[in-house]
């Protein structure tokens, strides 16, 4: 059960629109990692969790996406409005002027349509958080680009609080995959296969225009073991094959 208040959870304000900032925005209401994608993502897997807590967590954070979406709707809707009556600038973009009414549509910034193919839902709840993590940090990062491309002072502040409430839902995803209890690469039920899990193989070679070999905690240390690229031993062997039958 839905209700909706008619009141914005952050009041926007633009000083003067920008048609092409505007356009910008539309990738936070219907791109891959904008708010619609987020609302329906966090919903979704709320649905499908059986833990009651977390599920209330998910379902609590997919509403909130909601009025996010409602906020990045009202300020690109203002910074479009021109499109409505401003033919010449109408001409420049048909797709926002006319399928979006010169205002926001299920489709991002270049025009292409909103699809749920870009929701990570897999029903594993540790995997679903995971991917909310990522997801927050990649929105984070659109909405800092977003606010260094704009120079409208009151969007600034509207843009801010979405970035900061998307690192809020970071911590809150992060609480609650650390409080699973789980081993971080303990993923689903079937365990890996141990002669092989804590192999690194060395496949980018050398030395070049692309950089050399390194190590670091990623390959050495630990339970890790480094071992030369499979395609090379598979090199050498057959140049040792061709060697022993000369």
């Amino acid at each position: 059960m839905f209700h909706h208040v008619k009141k914005l959870m952050y009041t926007v304000r633009v000083d003067a629109p920008n048609l092409r900032f505007g356009n910008m925005l539309l990738e936070q209401f219907g791109g891959v990692n904008g708010e619609l994608a987020a609302a329906m993502q966090y919903y979704i897997q709320g649905l499908n969790a059986d833990d009651p807590d977390r599920k209330d967590m998910l379902i609590d954070i997919g509403v909130e996406e909601l009025s996010h979406l409602e906020i990045v709707g009202m300020l690109a809707k203002m910074h479009l409005k021109p499109l409505k009556n401003d033919f010449k600038e109408a001409q420049a973009d048909p797709l926002t002027a006319i399928v979006g009414c010169g205002g926001v549509g299920l489709f991002n910034s270049q025009g292409n349509p909103w699809t749920a193919n870009d929701l990570k839902v897999t029903g594993e709840l540790d995997v679903d958080l995971r991917s909310n993590i990522a997801a927050e940090a990649r929105a984070k990062i659109v909405y800092e680009r977003l606010i260094n491309f704009c120079d409208d002072a009151e969007t600034k502040d509207a843009l801010q609080f979405l970035m900061t409430r998307e690192i809020t839902h970071m911590k809150a995803f992060t609480a609650a995959l650390e409080s699973l209890g789980q081993d971080r690469f303990i993923i689903g039920k079937i365990p890996p296969s141990k002669d092989i899990v804590n192999i690194y193989f060395n496949d980018a070679t050398g030395e070049g225009e692309l950089g050399k070999d390194t190590t670091g905690p990623w390959n050495t240390g630990g339970e890790w073991k480094m071992e030369e690229a499979h395609a090379l031993k598979a090199l050498k062997s057959k140049k040792s094959v061709r060697h022993g039958e000369d």
